[in-house]
């Protein structure tokens, strides 16, 4: 990344000396001055900067229609307005027309500092957040899967190798963990990706249509069946079987199952003759199978046929560093749909998704997601658009300290006061009637503030 650019426009000589000296401790900064509002205009359209900082009254081209003209240059360019006359008018105004923040004269240099600082950071965030969602369907993305972590990266590479033969396999993970995307993608990498995949959810059908759902039945097999039927076995010949929370299929149809799988062979319900079956077989389940066995659940012996290779597909609490990955997918899948204009997310609603304990993984921030759309106006997902139960139970895992979105602003909060009380006295060489002057602050205040963070006015006396 290159050198932050910023540009300064006032048409007073001084202010943008103290903008511009005020300005020289960003690291790595360039800051560029123009007096001459026309000139600005012009640099704007030819020229790419970070941030624009622009006063409201000027001769010839004012702030207002500088930033108008600087948004259309640049829809994504960070815009700081300064004015010696605010207004909830003008304040509104600029706000609509797309600037970051403004600030009001005189300031302090320190003020100035601390606000293009937060600015800056704000527009890092949104560019790495538009960055993920350009690599979503290119380098983190797995067939229908999405995912940069460690632990999603050998899924992928667990996947890869498993397609390439023609095992069985079972996976395992919790509910909304995308166990079906993780069968379907085995498909698609095998050499059966032509072939049919037939899912079904062995715990969504009654058991007594069970049976006949898998394995089909001749006429006259039972009361209404009027006709033979096909079983999905037979419906996936040549392809793909996916059995889907396979720890619900009742006993009696476990042993069928598994003559099935040894023989590839099987029975319809009523019939007599046998029928040859070539299928793939990639069973599924959210439930601990090994204690399943343990009572006597499910049968040991289908549990080693079905358990040839297998792929445990983590949770969201461990890939956390997916989610902004994810939050970007989502709301670029679903906001043309849904009728928004989203397109992208606010640092801060990513840092509360990163926090929250995602009981139900990926499908629940899916509908979080969705549900955000739903309450979103403009084009960046805000906190308020976030579900109240999630806001308030960020980061609050299991054996997790609390952390919610309050914990956490009080703990930024908390961080700011230390670091500008210690910059002040650092500043003011630890004389604390100067600090307080400066802060604008009772002397009373400020010792309140300095011994509830244990700073002193000697530490920093020279």
């Amino acid at each position: 990344m290159g050198p932050t650019r910023i540009l300064v426009v006032d048409d007073e000589q001084g202010m943008l000396e103290v903008c511009a000296a005020s300005l020289k401790k960003l690291p790595g900064a360039t800051i560029l001055v123009e007096q001459d509002s026309r000139r600005a205009a012009g640099r704007l359209a030819r020229e790419s900067f970070d941030l624009l900082i622009a006063d409201i009254c000027m001769p010839h081209v004012n702030g207002v229609e500088l930033l108008r003209a600087a948004k259309q240059a640049d829809p994504n360019l960070g815009v700081l307005m300064i004015t010696a006359f605010p207004t909830v008018e003008t304040a509104v105004e600029t706000m609509k027309l797309g600037a970051a923040d403004y600030i009001t004269k005189p300031f302090r240099p320190e003020e100035l500092l601390a606000v293009v600082t937060r600015l800056l950071e704000t527009k890092q965030l949104r560019d790495e957040n538009r960055l993920l969602q350009r690599q979503v369907d290119r380098t983190y993305a797995f067939g229908d899967m999405i995912g940069n972590s460690t632990a999603m990266q050998a899924v992928f590479e667990t996947i890869r190798r498993v397609a390439e033969t023609d095992v069985d396999v079972l996976i395992l993970g919790e509910t909304g963990t995308g166990k079906e995307l993780v069968a379907r993608s085995v498909h698609q990498h095998s050499s059966r990706s032509t072939q049919r995949f037939v899912p079904v959810d062995c715990g969504a059908i009654p058991e007594d249509l069970l049976e006949s759902e898998l394995f089909g039945h001749e006429r006259g097999a039972f009361t209404g069946a009027h006709t033979r039927s096909l079983g999905l076995f037979e419906f996936a010949d040549k392809g793909t079987f996916f059995l889907d929370e396979i720890a619900e299929l009742p006993v009696r149809l476990q042993v069928k199952l598994l003559r099935t799988l040894q023989e590839r062979r099987l029975r319809r319900v009523g019939g007599t003759d046998e029928i040859d079956v070539d299928v793939r077989i990639v069973s599924a389940t959210s439930q601990d199978l090994d204690e399943a066995v343990r009572q006597g659940r499910f049968r040991s012996d289908l549990f080693y046929r079905i358990n040839v290779a297998r792929i445990e597909v983590p949770p969201l609490r461990e890939r956390r560093d997916d989610i902004p990955l994810l939050a970007a997918h989502f709301i670029q899948r679903y906001a043309g749909t849904m009728g928004r204009n989203v397109t992208e997310a606010d640092p801060e609603v990513l840092e509360i998704l990163r926090a929250y304990p995602w009981p139900g993984n990926v499908r629940e921030l899916q509908n979080v997601i969705k549900r955000a759309l739903t309450m979103a106006k403009g084009t960046v997902m805000r906190t308020a658009d976030l579900p109240d139960e999630v806001v308030t139970a960020a980061g609050g895992g299991p054996g997790e300290p609390s952390s919610g979105f309050f914990d956490l602003r009080e703990q930024h909060a908390a961080k700011f006061e230390r670091e500008f009380l210690a910059n002040l006295l650092r500043t003011c060489g630890g004389d604390v009637s100067r600090a307080a002057r400066e802060a604008q602050l009772p002397r009373g205040t400020l010792y309140r503030f300095l011994n509830k963070h244990g700073l002193t006015a000697d530490q920093f006396r020279r």
